[in-house]
């Protein structure tokens, strides 16, 4: 990939600039007649729907829009945001709504908004166009770009009178001097192009743990010790790192690891990024700290922490983690789950205007409360008078252990954590009583996945049935709504519409999901499945000269490039993911080539994950698959599911179980069910150690102190 160094800057940029300081308007439930409505309003995406009634006459993306700029021999106005994007709404209101801004956008552009969440592989391709040209990016991101959609002009939020100066010199340009124009599209375009190669190594690979200790030797200076999460002045959580850590800790034994990932998620958990109250973070904190968020909460971040915390709950038995899993599994189902247990996107930072209130308390609120229980719980909260943050509003956040401050208080413990949880209750119902910050309704499939594997993640760790119900629920609704009987999937759902074809997150999380789904519940329906979506992926997204994926399906491009996720950022990328889940379907059946596939697209990236492994965690993890494969844990019997949930005590990232009452279909399984008993086998490239049947011998010979 190249030039990687400003795919570097691009990442970084999109991560401090593109979430500074976003709301949502709040949804109005009063009728109201517009003076003006734009073809937007046919839209199901909440912000586009907040632009329908816009003097400028919108258009959504899609052929038909492309096709009448072509035909009008009109540029292109394309302007990218999201729902909870503050600036979006700054340039909204400042801009789009004025009369003068519209009369001349109408006349001289086809104006397109798009929302990024929607359409990733759109906002994609003009970030970097706005990296090209101007080193910078966030949204709301505005483009200029001829009738191809080739770009020639990137910008974000301007103030009006800019914005008239940019619109007025650009219209300009294009009558007077279009062969300039063109030359800078073709110019940018050609750039776009070039970010996108991945070259095809072709060498022998060599995974080892000595890799694994050089990438960690790489990531570990980066590593706050002390208060968590990577040094800066902002935090955000990254899953995926902290994921490889864990598993590297595994490999390793490297102490250091593990600290560091009990380091962040101890003071995530305690710091303002945690909602005290309600459950679920925010999306990152803008202080070292951990301690003050931007409020928006998304599914993306809260499914990944719920699966991170699960996951070092079995490790370290931290009873902090397991509360973290509970309160954010209650806050998904009561804020973001619909009835059909569909998964919804996001819930806005701002109240009325102004960001945090629903979340935030002063001093006089919390007396008035708690009464006299409110010494104690501003103690606990680190509440001041004059307030911890803005406006004499705190934010609610813990600076040590309930040990400590029990002993402190000299209190004992269970006194401490009934005082507390009593007063979070009462709060917790005056808080009912604020305007709620808005949600983003929509359901997009790829976080949808991400979640089912969040609660299944929980489910085999905590054994609660709820969790695996819930997940099931989700999967039957994509199953019912996203995907079709060819395998095709769609990208988004809402209002009983699904109408922007999937791209490849969609399927890699999917098919991660479903895997997930057989081992939890040995139905080998989910297997298959996933199997069935990988072989529909590698026919439509697969890229034959680079053996990577490409992001958008081969019948639904549509774009000046077809580009390809590599890096992995606060999602992982889509190209990681599906070479873990090709990794794993070839140990389910066999399939030697799903193994090359991967093997080959990891080769692909490892000088890149040797040099820049922050931005690559989650290929990091699939090295760490490579270099000590999966065991397949077959269980057999009645008693399947029990000597499972037994094992599933142990953090043993790299297993990959397979069985349930009867044999099924799979190869490894065949011959292997014994009458009246239930028999665990440990297999390693389906050559399987001598049958045991409880799961103390089975953890043995998975961790190497029975032979074979």
């Amino acid at each position: 990939m190249k030039p990687l160094k400003l795919i570097w800057i691009l990442l970084v940029n999109l991560c401090l600039v593109s979430c500074a300081n976003e709301r949502k308007e709040q949804a109005s439930t009063v009728e109201v007649d517009h003076e003006f409505t734009n073809n937007l309003i046919n839209e199901s995406s909440p912000y586009l729907l907040q632009h329908a009634h816009n003097p400028v006459n919108w258009h959504a993306w899609n052929e038909e829009t492309l096709k009448k700029a072509k035909e009008e021999n009109k540029p292109l106005l394309i302007s990218i945001g999201y729902a909870a994007c503050h600036w979006c709404h700054v340039m909204e209101e400042e801009s789009f709504e004025d009369p003068e801004v519209a009369r001349i956008m109408n006349e001289n552009f086809i104006a397109i908004k798009v929302d990024r969440e929607e359409r990733p592989d759109v906002d994609n391709i003009y970030m970097n166009a706005a990296q090209l040209m101007t080193g910078g990016g966030g949204w709301p991101l505005n483009i200029l770009a001829l009738p191809d959609g080739k770009p020639y002009f990137a910008g974000t939020y301007y103030p009006k009178d800019d914005w008239l100066k940019v619109l007025k010199h650009y219209v300009n340009l294009y009558k007077n001097d279009s062969a300039a124009i063109e030359k800078q599209a073709e110019k940018v375009t050609q750039g776009i192009n070039s970010l996108d190669e991945v070259p095809l190594i072709q060498k022998e690979p060599s995974f080892s743990l000595n890799n694994l200790d050089s990438i960690y030797s790489q990531i570990k200076p980066e590593i706050d010790f002390e208060k968590g999460g990577k040094i800066g002045s902002e935090k955000f959580p990254l899953p995926a790192l902290w994921n490889f850590l864990l598993h590297y800790n595994y490999l390793s034994d490297d102490d250091s690891a593990l600290q560091a990932v009990d380091i962040t998620l101890t003071n995530m958990a305690f710091g303002g990024i945690y909602d005290h109250l309600g459950g679920g973070f925010s999306r990152y904190t803008v202080d070292e700290d951990w301690r003050v968020p931007h409020f928006e909460k998304m599914l993306y971040d809260n499914a990944q922490l719920i699966s991170l915390y699960s996951q070092a709950w079995q490790k370290t038995k931290n009873p902090l983690y397991k509360q973290v899993v509970y309160e954010s599994l209650e806050f998904v189902e009561k804020e973001l789950t619909a009835s059909n247990g569909a998964f919804f996107s996001s819930l806005d930072a701002d109240t009325d205007g102004e960001e945090g209130k629903y979340y935030v308390w002063t001093a006089d609120e919390i007396d008035v409360n708690l009464g006299g229980n409110s010494c104690l719980f501003k103690r606990y909260f680190n509440i001041e008078a004059n307030g911890n943050w803005e406006e004499n509003k705190n934010i609610l956040y813990r600076n040590t252990s309930d040990e400590d401050f029990a002993e402190e208080e000299l209190v004992s413990i269970a006194e401490l954590r009934n005082k507390i949880s009593d007063a979070k209750q009462k709060l917790i119902a005056e808080r009912k009583k604020r305007t709620k910050p808005a949600l983003d309704d929509k359901v997009l499939t790829s976080w949808n996945a991400l979640m089912i594997k969040a609660y299944l993640n929980a489910y085999q760790v905590f054994g609660e049935k709820q969790f695996l119900d819930a997940a099931l629920k989700n999967a039957r609704f994509l199953e019912k709504e996203v995907i079709s009987k060819e395998g095709a999937i769609t990208r988004n759902f809402k209002d009983g519409n699904a109408s922007i074809p999937g791209f490849l997150d969609d399927y890699a999380f999917v098919i991660s999901a479903f895997i997930d789904l057989y081992q939890a519940t040995f139905s080998e329906k989910w297997l298959l499945q996933a199997n069935d979506l990988a072989n529909y992926t590698q026919e439509h997204f697969f890229d034959s000269a680079s053996k990577m994926f490409f992001y958008s399906h081969n019948e639904h491009s549509g774009l000046i490039t077809r580009q390809k996720e590599i890096l992995d950022n606060v999602i992982p990328s889509s190209n990681s993911e599906m070479a873990k889940s090709l990794l794993f379907l070839s140990h389910y059946f066999y399939d030697e080539n799903k193994k090359n596939v991967a093997e080959q697209m990891l080769q692909n990236v490892q000088e890149n994950l040797k040099e820049y492994p922050t931005f690559y965690a989650n290929w990091a993890s699939v090295e760490a698959h490579f270099v000590k494969p999966p065991f397949e844990v077959a269980i057999l019997g009645n008693n399947a599911k029990q000597l499972k949930k037994e094992i599933n005590q142990t953090y043993l990232p790299n297993i990959l179980f397979m069985g349930g009452e009867k044999e099924g279909t799979l190869e490894l399984l065949k011959g292997k069910l014994v009458a009246g008993q239930t028999t665990i086998y440990v297999c390693k490239d389906f050559v399987c150690k001598y049958p045991v049947t409880s799961a103390g011998e089975a953890l043995e010979q998975i961790n190497g102190k029975s032979l074979w």
